[in-house]
C-alpha cells in the first residue's frame, strides 16, 4: 500500500499523515463475531450473494513497521495481530487478496543485501508470510514503490528498467505472488522506462486471463480520480488497461488524502476513471469499470474506521450498489467495478491505530466479505 516525514498536499495523493508512516492505502478484544452479528450478516448475505458483482476484496498490508517489513516475524506472532484477515469469525477469510507493501524498486534492481533487505526484498516479506495467506486461499501480491520510494523508482527506471522488470518477474515466480506497480511520480514520470519495465516483465510472464498463474498478475495503482498522477493515468488507460489486448490485469484507484465523507464523494472520484477527462489535453480516455478497484481507509487518525469495525455504518455498505452496478461510459461492456482495496492492514502509521486486537476488522471488512459473498479463492476476473 512510505515517507518518514509529514506530507501535505494533493487532495488525491495517497497519504496517511503521521510522524512515521507509509501511505498509498472495536471495543471488544474478541476476534470472533457475536452470534447476533453472524446472524445479521447471514440474513443480509442471502440476497447479496446471488447478485454480488465484486471479485476483488483485498487489503494492502503495511506490516508492523510502517511498511518497511524490515524484520523477520514468526507465524504465531504475526497471526496474533492478523488473524482477522484469515478468519472473519465463521472460519472464512475477511479478504481474498493481500498486497504486501512496499518493496524498494532501486533495491530490487540492485538485489541489495543489507540490514533490512535480502536480494532486494524486505526481510519481513518471507515465504512463510506469503504462505500464511495462500494456505487460506488468499491471493498475495508485492507492491513495488509507494510515495517514499518515488525517487528510487525514477532512478531505477533510468538506470535499467528492463532489468528491474526481469528481477520483479523472478521474485514473482520464486514466491508465487503477483506484482503491483505503485509509482507515484506526479511530475514528468518516466513512462518510457515504465513501459520497458512492463514489457520485460511480460516477456517472462504473459498476461493470464484465467488468473491461474499468480505470478502473471501485474497491476498498477492510480490516483483516487483522474486529477493526480495524470500522465500515468493517461498512459495506463490508453495502452495497458484495455479490455481488448490487455497488458496489465487491472488498476487500483488508491485512497485520497482522507476518507471520503460519504458515498457520493467516494463515487465521484471513481466515476472520473469511468468517464475519463475529455477536457484534458491530451485527453484521458474512459476506463472500463471491470478494470479497476476502489480504495477505502480502514483506519483513520487514532480511531478504527467504521469500515473496520461497523459494516452497517461503513462506506463498504453505502457504496456497495454503485461498485456492483456502475455502468461503463465509453469503455467496457459490463457493469460494476472489480471491487475494493483497503488501506491498510496492521500498522501504516504512528498516528493511526493498528488493525490489531482490539481494533481488528472482522466486524467491518469481514462482515462485508460475508454480505457480498466474496469469492474465496478469487475467481477469474471479468474481462469486458
Amino acid at each position: 500500500m512510505k515517507n518518514k516525514k509529514l506530507l501535505f498536499g494533493m487532495s488525491l495523493a495517497l497519504t496517511a499523515l503521521a510522524l512515521v508512516y507509509c501511505s498509498k492505502k472495536s471495543d471488544s478484544a474478541t476476534e470472533n463475531l457475536t452470534t447476533e452479528q453472524k446472524s445479521t450478516a447471514s440474513d443480509r448475505s442471502t440476497e447479496a450473494v446471488a447478485s454480488s458483482n465484486i471479485s476483488i476484496y483485498g487489503a494492502w498490508h503495511a506490516g508492523s513497521e510502517y511498511c518497511s517489513w524490515a524484520t523477520v516475524r514468526t507465524i504465531p506472532e504475526f497471526d496474533s495481530k492478523n488473524h482477522w484477515l484469515i478468519d472473519r469469525g465463521d472460519g472464512q477469510p475477511s479478504v481474498n487478496l493481500i498486497v504486501l507493501s512496499f518493496v524498494n524498486p532501486l533495491k530490487l534492481l540492485n538485489k541489495t543485501n543489507d540490514a533490512q533487505t535480502v536480494n532486494g526484498i524486505p526481510k519481513g516479506m518471507t515465504q512463510d508470510i506469503v504462505n500464511y495467506f495462500k494456505s487460506k486461499n488468499i491471493r498475495v501480491m508485492l507492491s513495488i514503490g509507494g510515495i517514499t520510494y518515488t525517487d528510487d523508482w525514477n532512478q531505477a527506471l533510468s538506470t535499467n528498467a528492463t532489468q528491474l522488470g526481469l528481477n520483479a518477474a523472478a521474485v514473482a515466480q520464486q514466491m508465487g505472488v503477483g506484482i503491483e506497480i505503485d509509482y507515484e511520480e506526479s511530475s514528468n514520470p518516466n513512462l518510457t522506462g515504465l513501459q520497458a519495465f512492463i514489457t520485460s516483465y511480460r516477456s517472462v510472464l504473459q498476461y493470464d486471463a484465467s488468473g491461474n498463474n499468480h505470478a502473471a498478475r501485474l497491476t498498477i495503482d492510480l490516483a483516487a480520480g483522474d486529477r493526480w498522477l495524470i500522465d500515468i493515468c493517461r498512459k495506463a488507460t490508453t495502452d495497458w488497461l484495455k479490455t481488448t489486448n490487455p497488458v496489465l490485469d487491472y488498476a487500483n484507484a488508491m485512497v485520497p488524502s482522507r476518507q471520503p465523507s460519504n458515498a457520493s464523494a467516494a463515487q465521484t472520484d471513481w466515476q472520473e476513471h469511468i468517464n475519463g477527462k475529455s477536457n484534458f489535453n491530451p485527453v484521458i480516455p474512459p476506463l472500463a469499470p471491470c478494470k479497476f478497484t476502489g480504495g477505502l481507509y480502514i483506519v483513520t487518525s487514532r480511531n478504527a474506521a467504521p469500515e473496520c469495525i461497523n459494516f452497517n455504518s461503513s462506506l463498504i455498505k453505502s457504496t456497495g450498489n454503485y461498485v456492483q452496478t456502475v455502468a461503463p461510459n465509453g469503455a467496457g461492456t459490463t457493469s460494476g467495478m472489480l471491487g475494493y482495496m483497503f488501506w491498510a492492514a496492521e500498522c501504516p502509521s504512528t498516528r493511526r491505530v493498528c488493525t490489531t486486537p482490539p481494533n481488528s476488522c472482522e466486524n467491518g471488512v469481514g462482515i462485508g466479505a460475508q454480505t457480498y459473498g466474496i469469492p474465496i479463492p478469487m475467481q477469474p476476473l471479468r474481462q469486458q
